[in-house]
């Protein structure tokens, strides 16, 4: 048998816990959506919390399409 192993970091977890507790969806039923919008309420409070926890190295502020 052979076991094969790879680093996942903690961020996937983060990622997956956010999608499986629904919170991109309770935002965004909270906050309701505007015409146009292309990113809602709760993808950019995921986007924020994995930023914060070293997604990235750089400020979201910095990327043309945030």
């Amino acid at each position: 048998m052979i076991f094969r192993f790879s680093n996942r970091d903690h961020l996937g977890l983060v990622a997956g816990i956010i999608d499986e507790i629904g919170l991109v969806e309770i935002i965004n039923e909270q906050v309701g959506s505007q015409p146009g919008e292309i990113v809602t309420a709760g993808q950019v409070v995921k986007a924020i919390l994995l930023n914060g926890l070293g997604f990235v190295s750089r400020a979201l502020y910095l990327f043309g399409q945030y």
